[in-house]
């Protein structure tokens, strides 16, 4: 196996992120992919780009602030 080294972005793994565990992806050159050690997800950067999206849309509204409740 290659040697564990950090790709050209620090990408987030999405499997973790959406458990709320905030860990870098590592690239594999070889392979073409990027991968986490802790939770051994793998997937190309389209994957990884697409996945982190979707944590985006999650968190989209973590710093504003709701001061009315009556979303009616």
């Amino acid at each position: 196996m290659a040697q564990s080294t950090k790709g050209r972005l620090n990408y987030r793994c999405p499997s973790c992120f959406m458990r709320d565990l905030d860990l870098d992806m590592f690239y594999d050159e070889e392979k073409k992919e990027y991968y986490c050690l802790r939770c051994q997800y793998v997937g190309s950067e389209e994957d990884v780009l697409q996945k982190n999206q979707m944590a985006r849309f999650r968190y989209k509204d973590m710093l504003k602030r709701f001061d009315r409740f009556d979303f009616d």
